[in-house]
């Protein structure tokens, strides 16, 4: 299965998540932010960091660059698309999932290992993880991480059962502990803490390579 790894200027997660993917077994490649073919990939991962510095809101800039189009082409297809970190604050920047990601609750920067219920084990990224495996240990790295979203599109995401990931001890204020979503088809997958920087005992944890072992059946 071939991934590919999309960079932009700022991203610092592009190695990390390259690491993770081709220790698990994908075929992985760094696409930069102004190519525009995607066609020959089966899944696309946006990386974690601080495309274009955060300037403006992080993720406004990132959704004018021309790798974008593609992307949401791609995804209309039904391929695999994940965003981490500012990876999921660029696919709500770009429409591709619901809601807004604010300033953290106590307005700073959180850098710490937090545990996650798995919430959802109906998705290509948690349907291979045990049913006794419910709660996963990954890094948060993020000062706008804060999920929000209406009243109505909360009600969506939990009869459509899109939230995957929750928080079991909320670090950022996100409505309803949410750490990670899907959009209605399921094959869009955004979060905030990174499963690529826990994809190896030397890490600390495993646990992240879970999702992307799911992937690969």
């Amino acid at each position: 299965m071939k991934f590919a790894i999309i960079v932009f200027p700022g991203s610092n997660c592009d190695y990390d998540a390259y690491y993770a993917l081709k220790n698990i077994g994908f075929s992985v490649s760094f696409i930069w932010h102004k190519d525009v073919d995607l066609s020959s990939f089966d899944g696309i991962l946006i990386p974690g960091g601080f495309s274009y510095g955060d300037y403006l809101r992080t993720g406004a800039i990132a959704k004018f660059s021309p790798i974008m189009k593609s992307i949401i082409e791609e995804s209309k297809k039904g391929k695999i698309v994940i965003g981490i970190c500012n990876g999921f604050q660029i696919l709500i920047e770009s429409g591709l999932l619901p809601g807004a990601l604010i300033t953290n609750e106590n307005i700073k920067f959180i850098s710490k290992t937090v545990s996650l219920n798995i919430n959802s084990y109906n998705s290509i990224f948690t349907k291979n993880i045990s049913r006794d495996k419910n709660n996963i240990n990954m890094p948060i790295a993020h000062k706008q991480g804060n999920y929000i979203a209406s009243k109505d599109t909360l009600t969506e995401l939990e009869q459509n059962d899109q939230i995957i990931f929750k928080y079991q001890d909320n670090p950022n204020g996100s409505i309803s502990d949410i750490a990670g979503i899907t959009n209605k088809n399921r094959n869009i997958l955004g979060m905030m803490p990174h499963p690529e920087r826990a994809s190896d005992g030397l890490l600390g944890s495993n646990d992240g390579r879970l999702i992307f072992e799911s992937i690969l059946g």
